[in-house]
């Protein structure tokens, strides 16, 4: 079972998720989410990243929404990172493209509220790894990802026989083992489930996440 920490703004954080064995770390680049960090802040945190020894490093996601060409060369250049993650309503044509034009592993979000929306999943070739988070009510918030809302996880019943996918959207140290046995999701994508408030990030949390994540049977 592998673990993504997502939404790290501070060195504190990165070395929390670092500590406590986080397989991927986040960076968000979507100004409206309080986990919104700078390319200049990102570039300093995968800095930072990059001194801790290769077995122990987790990769660096770059999540981004609906990004511009020239927003992707910036990050591209700046944070070096090991997966690019689209967050937005990007198209699968519009996936091809990015994946073709900066040959870095791609994350797909699908947004999920029943099982039709899971069988999008399908469209996204060229994605590494598809990620099915809850799909965001646009009547209740602009951030389409880390709102702390579950889905109906049955919705995936069969995706493990046709792709390792990741899992998101509600995620707590109090529910994330019955979410894998539920699901079989290979690994699991955490943001406000570690917080204590939208943004800020709690080490006690994040070391009970992973253990509790890792632990799952």
């Amino acid at each position: 079972m592998q673990v993504k920490i997502c939404g790290i703004k501070d060195e504190d954080m990165l070395g929390a998720a670092i500590d406590a064995g986080a397989d991927f770390v986040g960076f968000v680049f979507f100004p409206k989410s309080p986990r919104h960090v700078s390319v200049s802040q990102a570039s300093e945190l995968a800095r930072f990243l990059r001194q801790t020894p290769d077995n122990e490093r987790p990769k660096i996601v770059s999540l981004v929404v609906n990004a511009t060409d020239e927003e992707l060369e910036l990050i591209y250049k700046e944070v070096q990172p090991d997966y690019i993650q689209l967050h937005g309503s990007e198209t699968a044509e519009r996936t091809n493209e990015i994946n073709e034009r900066f040959q870095t592993p791609l994350i797909k979000a699908i947004g999920v509220t029943t099982a039709s929306d899971v069988a999008l999943a399908d469209d996204y070739s060229a994605a590494e790894i598809i990620l099915f988070d809850a799909k965001a009510d646009p009547k209740l918030t602009d951030l389409p990802g880390g709102n702390g809302i579950p889905f109906d996880w049955t919705a995936l019943t069969g995706q493990k026989e046709k792709r390792n996918f990741m899992l998101s959207g509600g995620l707590t140290p109090e529910n994330v083992a019955e979410a894998i046995a539920l699901t079989r999701a290979s690994i699991v994508d955490v943001s406000s489930g570690v917080e204590t408030s939208p943004g800020v990030k709690d080490r006690a949390l994040i070391q009970d996440f992973i253990k509790a994540a890792k632990g799952a049977t």
